[in-house]
């Protein structure tokens, strides 16, 4: 997946002592030791694979940060400006390098950005069945429950979305899906079934208005809704009849509920089903399913 972006003193030792299924993201920092997130643990990366010892760690530089840029530009930068301006590149087959260095503005507009001093490489994982648990309480006899996905970064949110959605396809359930995937990341393997269709890389609520208009889905999976205008696609999405099936960052439900920009659609109370992960026991972990009056329906 990383071969030919990766260059061989960081690819080679994980692919030989460590294996790119066990490890979910690797950072990058210029000066800094290489840093591997396997199953929610931090480890450094040295030559003969994961160790927690910084003398033995292999320290990135501006080059090699630079290098796995070119490379996963497919060798043209300005090819994935759009991308960069938003702070990340996603590869063909779903990975996606989050980055940090110079943001160049123009009259409030990001024009793009440089001089790259960190890079975080998050690793797409299909995990089989992983959204079964949760399965019966986001769909019934009635149909689809809108349902709001809670988890912190990289426990799993975005994986759930995929395999449910696989679910439905295997199952041959005739719901029309359309998958707003904004930032390049739901769209891997195997693709997402037999009834999906998926408009890449746009905003929330471009995707849901020209989605809703021109596809006429019965369901809409997009991941990582956090700003006002993405409110304004879901209530949109709701009015007209359209089924939701969503994610957001936060810790717990708790932390959730402060999120000042999600108060009108919780007032309105347009999610039926809140399911909420942690990484307690790996990514994925499965903390409890609520309902629209936040009392608990299911607990593990």
């Amino acid at each position: 997946m990383l071969n030919g972006i990766l260059p061989d003193q960081i690819f080679l030792p994980i692919k030989n002592k460590v294996g790119f299924s066990s490890i979910n993201e690797i950072r990058l920092r210029a000066n800094k030791p290489i840093i591997l997130s396997i199953m929610g643990q931090k480890f450094f990366l040295s030559e003969n694979g994961r160790t927690r010892s910084l003398n033995e760690a292999i320290i990135a530089s501006f080059s090699m940060i630079e290098e796995i840029i070119f490379r996963a530009s497919e060798c043209s930068i300005y090819s994935v400006n759009e991308q960069i301006k938003k702070g990340f590149i996603v590869t063909p087959n779903g990975v996606r390098l989050g980055l940090a260095g110079n943001v160049i503005e123009e009259n409030g507009f990001v024009k793009t950005m440089n001089t790259f001093s960190s890079i975080n490489i998050r690793i797409p994982h299909e995990v089989k069945n992983c959204s079964l648990k949760a399965y019966s309480s986001i769909i019934s006899d009635f149909g689809i429950n809108n349902t709001l996905v809670i988890s912190p970064p990289g426990a799993g949110k975005t994986t759930f979305l995929r395999d449910f959605i696989c679910q439905l396809s295997e199952r041959n359930l005739p719901y029309d899906v359309l998958v707003l995937d904004e930032r390049g990341e739901l769209n891997i393997g195997n693709g997402l079934g037999n009834f999906a269709d998926i408009i890449s890389f746009a905003s929330k609520k471009v995707g849901f208005e020209n989605g809703i208009r021109s596809l006429a889905p019965n369901l809409i999976v997009t991941d990582e809704l956090s700003e006002w205008d993405d409110m304004e696609a879901i209530k949109y999405a709701s009015n007209s009849g359209v089924k939701i099936l969503a994610s957001t960052h936060s810790d717990n439900m708790e932390s959730f509920l402060k999120k000042f920009a999600f108060k009108e659609i919780i007032d309105e109370k347009i999610f039926k089903r809140f399911i909420v992960l942690s990484m307690k026991e790996g990514p994925g972990t499965l903390e409890g399913i609520y309902d629209e009056n936040f009392n608990r329906i299911m607990r593990w």
